[in-house]
């Protein structure tokens, strides 16, 4: 599933003033992945028991327009090629839309830190298939629905008017780079192919 282009069609449903939210967790899908090509390196530092969960580890969420919908949400964004990072470029594009979001309050799984750290990658530009940018008029709503139905989710900021795309770091604000290729190509490099 190739990162979508900014082509993807405006419905017109994201507006000014709803939430951004994230399901499922950034980069677990490759961390997955990372875990089996790089296996070797990895284990020096992590335990087999820890590499095993890694490879446990369940990255899927629903991808059906009709289910977010039926949760409360107004548009959405699959993550995969590109990572959290790219979603959050493509669905603003399509809508020439602004955005303010907290980059830690992505959800991510430990294990995802730990690897990109090993591997020095950068765990939101890492594949992320199974994880949904969202957006929603209540978007505490939305989690709490998702978390019912035992999908993890975090608001993670909101949609503003004009075009800003606003990252904000720890060190303060910045802006949202456009896309670079994916991480998991740095040790998988056919990884797309």
């Amino acid at each position: 599933d190739m990162m979508r282009k900014i082509e993807r069609e405006n419905t017109g449903l994201l507006q000014a003033g709803q939430d951004l939210v994230v399901a499922g967790y950034a980069g677990l899908a490759g961390t997955v992945k990372l875990a089996e090509a790089a296996k070797e390196e990895l284990s020096r530092w992590f335990s087999d028991e820890y590499m095993e969960e890694i490879a446990d580890a369940a990255p899927l969420c629903p991808v059906s327009p009709e289910f977010w919908r039926s949760c409360g949400a107004a548009e959405w964004e699959p993550a995969g090629e590109g990572g959290i990072l790219t979603a959050i470029w493509n669905l603003t594009g399509a809508y020439e839309t602004g955005v303010e979001f907290y980059l830690r309050q992505i959800p991510m799984r430990q294990e995802t830190v730990e690897v990109c750290e090993r591997l020095e990658l950068n765990p939101y530009r890492l594949y992320s298939r199974g994880c949904v940018l969202l957006t929603a008029d209540n978007g505490g709503q939305l989690v709490r629905i998702l978390a019912e139905k035992h999908i993890p989710a975090q608001v993670i900021g909101r949609v503003n008017k004009g075009i800003a795309r606003e990252m904000i770091v720890q060190e303060g604000r910045g802006f949202l780079e456009r896309p670079q290729p994916d991480e998991i190509t740095k040790v998988i490099p056919d990884f797309f192919k």
